[in-house]
């Protein structure tokens, strides 16, 4: 029998240093060559802009391209020539994302705090956002849309979308189809770094945005965290994740199916199963071991497994959760007998998937929540894109005369105990209203 090697096999009660920190080490900071030369090529943008860009795109894609922008005609074009099941599913996931983002939009609301205080918070649209969707090695649709269609329902006033060449120097047709159906408005045909420091500093054809979405390369998140002075990200990304609690109801065949789906991202993907039975686990690494040389991705799920896979034994359920919060995973399943039990409990994930039913497939493509989700342990403090992100907000303070006579003498101490006399002569001078 072929065997798996897997970087941690052990137990959760019992790891040492090492072994947590190939687990718990998954910083999305880059290294120094990635970071050095993500520099150099922000630099370059911000120096010599469209001209960098074409430049870029001949150094690292191998095209020469006649326009960064792709016309709204070939979007359509490409849309009326896709695959019609390609087309449906397309759009029965727009659909989802849409109603899912709609449900969750923000609203706005006051609190009086005292007589005549009165304080307001609104939501308002950002006004231009820039999508990075993935066009290089593999083409990622689906996060088009999960860019595009949120910061549509949030109501942003222009959503502009950048994404790589393929070898004949155009956008994939799949993603210009995305682009028509999730309702982008201007999309270039610029990838990598040199796309995020256009986004974010501008150039004669591609405008600055307020804030910049979606997944990428390492290249790709190193410039989004160099450019964050300048303009907001939705968070640093790094390699998928998955994260798995399940007990000995789960089916072998059905947790060794999601490991592999994870871990055949990217060869550093990090996929962990936490079980309280060790039968499961064993029964799982046999099924991984035979699945993997059959899997056509077979050597980079190997990878990924050597690399950041664990199979952990977990003492309680108990355990098993404390450990998922720990460890703050992107993707959770929870593949046990009772898992909406444990969703309480659960915090720190991009999303929890409930029920061994719900594979982590589903909500990567159809369901409609958000796939653009915090990694490297950012889930701790960062949570999935939705449409909050496309928004700032206006926070507004009534004060009517009663209320700032009462209010000026408060004041006036706390700015005197701050050495600060001009802001107690403001509140002060309010004083002689009191009723």
């Amino acid at each position: 029998m072929t065997t798996l090697t897997m970087a941690v096999r052990g137990s959760v009660t019992t790891l040492d240093a090492r072994a947590r920190r190939v687990l718990f080490d998954r910083a999305t900071s880059a290294d120094d060559l990635v970071r050095e030369r993500t520099g150099r090529i922000i630099a370059r943008v911000r120096a010599d802009g469209d001209d960098a860009l074409r430049a870029l795109a001949l150094e690292y894609d191998g095209v020469a391209l006649e326009s960064l922008e792709v016309p709204r005609t070939a979007w359509r074009a490409a849309l009326d020539a896709l695959d019609p099941g390609v087309r449906r599913s397309l759009e029965r996931a727009a659909a989802n994302i849409r109603q899912v983002h709609q449900a969750f939009r923000p609203v706005a609301s006051e609190v009086t705090t005292a007589d005549g205080v009165v304080i307001g918070r609104r939501p308002d649209p950002l006004g231009r956002v820039g999508v990075y969707a993935p066009g290089g090695r593999a083409t990622y649709p689906s996060s088009l849309l999960m860019g595009v269609v949120p910061a549509r329902v949030a109501g942003v006033a222009e959503v502009i979308v950048c994404t790589p060449p393929t070898p004949n120097g155009r956008p994939s047709p799949v993603l210009l189809a995305a682009a028509e159906l999730a309702g982008a408005d201007r999309l270039f045909v610029v990838g990598g770094a040199g796309a995020v420091a256009a986004m974010a500093y501008g150039t004669a054809t591609i405008p600055a945005v307020d804030r910049i979405v979606g997944p990428g390369n390492a290249y790709v998140a190193e410039a989004k965290v160099q450019v964050s002075s300048v303009t907001a990200i939705d968070s640093p990304a790094g390699p998928s994740e998955l994260l798995i609690i399940a007990d000995d109801t789960a089916a072998p065949d059905v947790i060794a199916r999601e490991l592999l789906a994870q871990a055949e991202h990217d060869p550093v993907a990090a996929v962990v199963l936490v079980s309280t039975s060790a039968a499961l686990l064993d029964a799982v690494a046999q099924r991984l071991a035979e699945m993997v040389p059959l899997e056509p991705r077979g050597q980079v799920i190997a990878a990924a497994f050597a690399a950041r896979g664990a199979l952990l034994l977990a003492a309680s359920m108990t355990e098993a959760v404390s450990f998922s919060n720990a460890w703050a995973p992107e993707h959770l399943l929870v593949a046990t007998r009772d898992p909406d039990a444990l969703v309480p409990s659960l915090r720190n994930a991009g999303t929890i998937f409930v029920g061994a039913c719900a594979s982590v497939a589903f909500g990567d493509y159809l369901t409609g929540a958000n796939h653009v989700l915090p990694t490297g342990g950012l889930a701790r403090a960062y949570s999935g894109l939705s449409t909050v992100d496309f928004y700032r907000w206006t926070t507004w303070q009534r004060v009517d005369r009663n209320a700032a006579a009462r209010l000026a003498a408060d004041v006036g101490v706390l700015a005197d105990a701050e050495g600060l006399p001009a802001h107690a002569a403001a509140a002060r001078q309010w004083a002689a209203e009191a009723p």
